[in-house]
């Protein structure tokens, strides 16, 4: 596969209170926050739309298990369903299955460390 990842996604982390961090990042770093988090918008190389995904989220969420991370990040992929095919083959542990959604298909693999990555093959402009 020529190109696995095409940029960064999201950055997802555990804090004790999400909104309180919401708003502190909205005063102080003028992040235009929402129930998600904070939602970058930006061009790729073809003029398309494109987002990144900044997401405080409960400290007790378990969406990053088996993680015991306190943060995950999401990469943007062209071709989950191939990629992840591939990283199988090159010993990749794969989390779970691939879920789809009207934004795009998720799936996700562990780092020699055992942060759990999400991959993420996105329709950004389902958010438009």
């Amino acid at each position: 596969m020529k190109n696995r990842v095409t940029g960064l996604g999201g950055f997802f982390f555990k804090t004790k209170d999400p909104n309180a961090i919401k708003q502190w990042y909205n005063k102080h770093l003028g992040l235009n926050t929402d129930q998600f988090g904070c939602t970058f918008w930006w061009k790729d190389k073809e003029g398309q739309d494109c987002s990144t995904q900044w997401s405080p989220m409960k400290e007790d969420t378990n969406y990053f298990k088996p993680s015991e991370s306190p943060f995950m990040m999401n990469f943007r992929v062209e071709n989950l369903e191939e990629l992840l095919k591939v990283l199988e083959q090159e010993g990749v542990t794969i989390v779970g299955e691939i879920e789809e959604y009207n934004y795009g298909k998720f799936g996700w693999i562990l780092d020699p460390d055992g942060n759990k990555l999400e991959l993420w093959e996105p329709i950004d402009k389902a958010f438009l």
